[in-house]
């Protein structure tokens, strides 16, 4: 009944307390077209993707942009036929100038993505660009997506704008873990509380952001953040730490095409970091753990443990935090046009996000952690120490 109690207290303070992350509404800011366009330049890194480019790449090259906009296609070394497949989807369909590239494999120290993010930069400013729109090569946005960010930018004043793009939920383990996933990263990162200035919340989603060119050089981005396996979140502190003005919200016309139709893909998308996540601590891993535990899967289980033994309060306390809970979910599977009564499965949802958080920890400390497309990168000190080596 205690432990019942302490969930259902935590889920009211949850429910007001926590930049009301359960909310869907945010979307971009309020925006006017510019007197004058600024240049923009695209950088997509790209490893293996020859799958998803046949959508993604043509919704790119199709921006119904004013300005002066061009992208740079960054091959890291795929064995795909990524880069031969962009090129001759750029001269089947026109649009945007199209710039392949392959910058070489990442030296000592660099995730593979941001070294390839780091050679496509380097191109683009050649070019001087006001802004760069960094998205990554699964992602497809509809014609006047550059259009909205950059009124949305130039509007508010921001140095960073970026949007969770809405991911694919059709198969039936998407449509179980997809939904949670957003909802589990809008509570740790309330998307109200990143639009504060001054504010320590910060963060982005990686797969549509546009930064400031200058704002990039002023944080040396992203050669400050060359280690970081969750390299969106990295880059928001980044510019926010630098006294950047940041935003995040949830996109309407901006979506991912990537499928995660069976359990083991979306468990690799999520093991790969969660531990990352979590700084690599096991004290912290921990409290992770037991904090999932009170917070999801004590309401259920006190809820029909109450009733089996005859408990009235542990059943009461146990059904109200599952309420609430329940209710806090329903406006993340509007939001993705889910049916409503999948909400009554989060606390199965959590559990299984505890048990990716466990494995990647295992996987972490087996020597295969933060595993990606071939690549498995070892933790930020570890890099620095071989770095540092004569």
């Amino acid at each position: 009944m205690w432990i019942a109690a302490a969930s259902l207290a935590a889920w009211l303070w949850l429910l007001v307390g926590q930049g009301f992350f359960w909310r869907t509404d945010l979307r971009l800011p309020p925006r006017r077209e510019p007197e004058r366009w600024p240049s923009v330049c695209v950088v997509v890194p790209a490893r293996d993707e020859a799958e998803v480019l046949p959508t993604s790449l043509p919704s790119l090259l199709a921006q119904d942009y004013p300005g002066r906009a061009e992208v740079f296609l960054v091959d890291d070394g795929s064995g795909d036929g990524t880069g031969e497949l962009a090129r001759a989807l750029a001269e089947r369909r026109g649009g945007l100038p199209l710039t392949v590239t392959t910058p070489g494999e990442p030296p000592a120290g660099w995730t593979g993505k941001l070294w390839a993010v780091r050679h496509g930069m380097t191109l683009a400013r050649a070019r001087g660009p006001e802004y760069l729109l960094l998205t990554d090569a699964d992602i497809a946005h509809e014609p006047d997506s550059l259009r909205e960010l950059v009124a949305a930018a130039t509007t508010g004043g921001y140095d960073l704008v970026s949007q969770m793009a809405r991911l694919r939920v059709a198969s039936a383990w998407e449509r179980l873990v997809v939904p949670a996933f957003v909802y589990f990263f809008a509570q740790l990162y309330p998307f109200r509380w990143i639009a504060r200035k001054g504010g320590r919340t910060a963060a982005a989603a990686g797969g549509c952001v546009l930064l400031r060119a200058e704002a990039a050089e002023r944080t040396r981005v992203p050669d400050a953040i060359r280690h970081a396996v969750i390299d969106d979140v990295a880059l928001a502190r980044a510019v926010k730490g630098a006294g950047g003005h940041i935003w995040l919200g949830l996109a309407e016309r901006v979506d991912s095409v990537r499928p995660y139709p069976r359990l083991a893909d979306l468990w690799r998308m999520v093991a790969r970091s969660a531990y990352a996540q979590l700084r690599h601590n096991p004290a912290v891993l921990a409290g992770t753990v037991g904090g999932l535990a009170v917070v999801y899967l004590a309401p259920p289980v006190a809820l029909f443990a109450g009733l089996a033994a005859g408990s009235a309060g542990a059943a009461l306390l146990g059904g109200l935090a599952w309420l609430v809970m329940t209710v806090t979910y329903l406006p993340m599977l509007r939001y993705y046009r889910q049916p409503l009564w999948l909400a009554l499965t989060l606390p199965a949802t959590a559990f299984l996000y505890l048990l990716m958080t466990v494995d990647s920890a295992v996987q972490h400390y087996r020597g295969r952690g933060a595993a990606w497309k071939g690549r498995t990168y070892t933790r930020p000190d570890a890099a620095t120490a071989e770095e540092s080596r004569p």
